[in-house]
């Protein structure tokens, strides 16, 4: 992932901002109940071009062997087109049991049609073939484009409150008047809280202001970009301490998704979250297996 990418990432500031207030208030309604905690981490992609250092010699179906090592994938795949049901279905046999997909809603919707009339043909279409991963479903998400602004807001109420509710879904925006405009801010976080619709973190270098840190609903989906700096450790401790703190206070969801701009080490970097995390929230994940070891290639 590219997005926020720089040239001079020691130049950043990564700390994590101070929780949105009202991200206090919503896990407050959560920290009696008895749900059991979720955390599902994973990577991007599961193409062995993509992840180096992770697949052995001789590996000949990488998302079958992926799968036996982490509990998740982030699918960018379904970004890009609709695939055949017998794709999902592929995909389905192949995984473990346990093993959860988080689909990226096909850009025709978010991107070409911009969340318009004819969009939703296409996300009918869309909806009915991602439906083949049944219980191994996760939340599927929507990203916008970058200059999807506020102005099309009246196309972002009809589509949240038309999203068939037999389906999770998370919503990413990226132009910058979504949060620098404090009342349309307000507004966008009352509306996908009221329907119970996840608001994706994105931690990148170079958009430090969609680091809104407000959630609206149980779940905190979190795409983390690293910059291929010695820095991307530091800011996952961070981030093991910002978990642990939001479980605490009432948070059962933990989706976490780790990216790089340039796709070199993203399962070292999981692997040293995983490990991190097992010991602050006292999880039991299975750390993957590398043929590297993680802060080896700085």
């Amino acid at each position: 992932m590219k997005f926020g990418k720089v040239d001079q990432p020691e130049l950043i500031d990564f700390s994590i901002p101070h929780d949105h207030p009202d991200t206090d208030v919503l896990l407050a309604k959560y920290k009696d109940g008895k749900e059991p905690l979720s955390v599902k981490v994973g990577c991007a992609k599961w193409n062995r071009q993509d992840l180096k250092n992770f697949y052995p010699r001789g590996t000949k179906d990488e998302l079958a062997y992926y799968s036996t090592q982490f509990n998740c994938i982030e699918l960018n795949a379904t970004f890009y087109r609709i695939f055949p049901a017998k794709t999902y279905e592929g995909w389905y046999e192949k995984t473990p049991e346990n093993f959860t997909f988080f689909p990226k809603i096909v850009q025709n919707v978010s991107h070409l049609r911009r969340l318009n009339e004819q969009a939703y043909p296409i996300l009918e279409e869309y909806l009915n073939v991602t439906a083949n991963l049944q219980e191994k479903l996760g939340t599927m998400f929507l990203q916008m484009h970058n200059n999807f602004s506020p102005k099309d807001w009246d196309r972002v109420v009809r589509f949240v409150e038309n999203w068939p509710k037999e389906f999770s879904l998370a919503m990413e925006f990226r132009h910058t008047d979504w949060f620098n405009d404090g009342k349309v801010a307000q507004e966008l976080y009352h509306l996908l809280e009221e329907n119970h619709i996840a608001n994706i973190l994105v931690d990148t270098a170079g958009r430090r202001d969609i680091m809104h840190m407000r959630l609206t609903n149980n779940e905190a989906f979190i795409r983390y970009v690293g910059a291929n700096h010695e820095s991307d450790y530091a800011r996952l401790d961070d981030w093991v301490e910002k978990l642990y703190d939001w479980k605490q206070k009432g948070l059962k969801n933990i989706h976490f998704f780790v990216h790089q701009n340039l796709e070199l080490e993203s399962p070292l970097l999981s692997v040293y979250f995983i490990k991190k995390l097992n010991e602050r929230l006292t999880l039991d994940l299975k750390i993957p297996a590398t043929l590297v070891k993680p802060n080896t290639l700085f």
